[in-house]
């Protein structure tokens, strides 16, 4: 991801100020965009009456657009958290943006929060992703003084909003949380300053974790607001089976279009030249499984959760101990289709988890 140092832009309102104190750990579930209206209300009530703390809908080019899923799933729950992983200011407008998660807001009775990254892929539909922070953080400020109904204008650096431009409509919440898809030292600042959290998607490395962590700690006390203002989420492929073996085979073959990547932009893994070029030709070539064949094991599990239910929540709380406020379990979750996988992560690898980290925090 190239990130370019820009002034800040002028005419910006205050940041959010820091929680009092840090939130619980939470575990969520983030789904792939494939499924049927129907079939999303299912399997968001699975994931809120299994205990998880909340649910995403990825936003990768080719699948479908994940708000409409989330209004799905925002019509049969009534307690998890909700929200897109992420959308981009390059295909939507931050406008549309604001408005999208203004009635995804409505319709969960404020549960939504929204990610916003700088998006992959793109370079397909021919587009120059330039300027990618000032893009995220003009976003930021057009969704957060849209829903305050704040029409006093904006000029960013990539966005502007004219003077007397308002909603016609009032939205149900005045502000909500931000989640910003970053990497490097650059995108890890603004995140300090602007966000709520920070989601490393299709990772599942503690050492990526912690740098993360770090970096956002230092930016957030640079920015006025404390240590532990923003929150760091690792998502990633995750696959989980009483067959070990299996689970690990079926996630190097899911795991392979995100390593080719995620590879480029994680500092702590360092990935031979000739093995990512390798991987990226094979999955231009749609060779998915020749692809994840060639993810060593230590590698492999850089990038996935994968594995039996134990391996699974011992991983989970590894990456909780490395610095993680929150770690999201991606599809395909388990070895065959439907919400087994769901099923049994709620069932065998959540409880474990919890207990693990309840005894850390009562010792």
């Amino acid at each position: 991801m190239s990130e370019v140092t820009e002034p800040v832009p002028t005419g910006a309102p205050a940041r959010p100020a820091a929680r009092a104190s840090r939130p619980r750990r939470e575990v969520s579930v983030a789904l792939q965009s494939t499924w049927t209206s129907t079939q999303y209300g299912e399997l968001g009530a699975l994931v809120e009456n299994l205990g998880f703390d909340g649910l995403s809908v990825y936003g990768d080019l080719g699948f479908q657009p994940p708000i409409p899923a989330l209004l799905a799933v925002a019509r049969a729950t009534n307690r998890i958290t909700l929200g897109p992983a992420c959308l981009n200011p390059y295909l939507t407008h931050p406008v549309e943006i604001a408005g999208q998660i203004a009635a995804l807001d409505e319709a969960s009775g404020g549960r939504a929060y929204l990610g916003l990254a700088r998006g992959s892929w793109l370079q397909q539909l021919g587009l120059r992703q330039e300027r990618p922070l000032a893009h995220l953080e003009d976003s930021v400020e057009i969704v957060r003084r849209l829903l305050a109904r704040d029409d006093s204008g904006y000029r960013g650096r990539a966005f502007t909003l004219e003077p007397g431009l308002r909603w016609q409509f009032q939205p149900l919440r005045a502000d909500i949380d931000v989640l910003l898809g970053v990497w490097g030292p650059r995108g890890s600042a603004l995140a300090g300053r602007i966000a709520q959290e920070v989601k490393l998607g299709g990772s599942a490395n503690p050492d990526m974790v912690r740098l993360m962590r770090t970096r956002l700690d230092q930016a957030s006390v640079a920015a006025g607001r404390g240590e532990g203002a923003v929150r760091v989420a690792a998502g990633a492929v995750t696959v989980v089976d009483l067959d070990g073996d299996l689970a690990r085979r079926v996630a190097r073959r899911e795991v392979a279009m995100y390593v080719d990547v995620v590879g480029q932009l994680d500092e702590t893994v360092a990935i031979e030249p000739e093995l990512q070029a390798r991987l990226g030709s094979l999955i231009r070539e749609g060779r998915l499984d020749e692809a994840g064949g060639l993810l060593p094991t230590d590698l492999l599990r850089r990038f996935c959760l994968a594995g039996t239910p134990e391996e699974v929540a011992e991983h989970t709380v590894e990456l909780f101990r490395s610095g993680a406020d929150r770690v999201e379990y991606g599809t395909p979750h388990g070895t065959s289709a439907g919400g087994h996988g769901i099923r049994l992560l709620g069932e065998r690898v959540l409880p474990q988890v919890r207990e693990a980290m309840d005894r850390e925090n009562a010792a």
